[in-house]
């Protein structure tokens, strides 16, 4: 009898929901606490980024990016200002709840003067130059429940914070062909659920890049990251996204959300 007890208690205790054998809160719980997290309805701020090569060769992009929620269906617009060789290009994405509907993404580039829509074959590809594809900036601050599995794996400690250690799988090979990762493994605050550190294999399972999500603070009630710095340990190219004059808002224009907009500009 005691034997058949300690065996259901362990079938329990893995069974996705339930806490891990160890007492940690499962992938998917933590995974769920990362999306339930307050972003609030609409977004605008500034968006500078930099990339550096092995050189140490330099580049500069300053952006306004806008975000904004209809109920579970988020869309997003990112308009370039600076310097002028890419002044007036735009991306825009709409980011539906339905798993089985693919998202929306459209590049706006001046230089052709159309908007190309970018098929969910692309999510993968990195986007405009950093060390980000455009699947990561579609998520943002969130993750993927359908594209993975999770399982937690420990705990780890970024930036003096308290951390579950969560490794994501894609759950079939298409999919990892589609987003370029064999395996992620997500350092994800036990307090804030905020992802503090992200590391990234390839398809060949090597290690590929690190990213750190720093200088995470509240801002009007709600927890938002201002730095998120990205490594390539294949090529030695660095990405550093900087977020500055962050500001939620109740409204902001439909049509701002737009494929006019990205021909428009800011």
């Amino acid at each position: 009898m005691k034997c058949y007890i300690q065996a259901l208690l362990i079938i329990t205790l893995y069974t996705p929901g339930f806490l891990t054998a160890a007492g940690l809160p499962s992938g998917d719980e933590i995974a769920r606490n990362i999306n339930a997290r307050n972003e609030g309805v609409a977004v605008a701020r500034n968006l500078s980024m930099s990339m550096t090569d092995r050189r140490g060769k330099m580049r500069n992009r300053e952006t306004r990016a806008f975000r904004k929620y209809y109920g579970e269906e988020k869309r997003t617009v990112i308009f370039y200002l600076e310097p002028n060789n890419v002044k007036g290009t735009a991306f825009l994405t709409w980011d539906y709840p339905d798993v089985n509907r693919d998202d929306d993404q459209w590049l706006y580039l001046p230089a052709m003067r159309k908007v190309r829509r970018i098929s969910a074959s692309d999510r993968g590809d990195a986007f405009l130059g950093t060390d980000l594809t455009y699947e990561d900036i579609k998520l943002e601050t969130r993750v993927s429940m359908q594209d993975y599995s999770r399982k937690t794996i420990g705990e780890d400690e970024v930036d003096g914070h308290h951390c579950y250690l969560v490794k994501a799988t894609p759950i079939n090979a298409d999919i990892s062909k589609a987003l370029g990762y064999g395996k992620v493994e997500l350092c994800v605050d036990s307090k804030i659920w905020f992802v503090r550190r992200a590391k990234f294999w390839d398809t060949g399972g090597n290690m590929l890049k690190t990213s750190h999500f720093r200088d995470i603070r509240q801002v009007q009630g709600i927890w938002t990251q201002h730095l998120i710095e990205v490594e390539n340990h294949k090529s030695g190219h660095r990405t550093k996204f900087l977020f500055s004059d962050v500001t939620y808002l109740e409204s902001m224009g439909d049509d701002l959300f737009s494929k006019n907009a990205l021909r428009r500009g800011l």
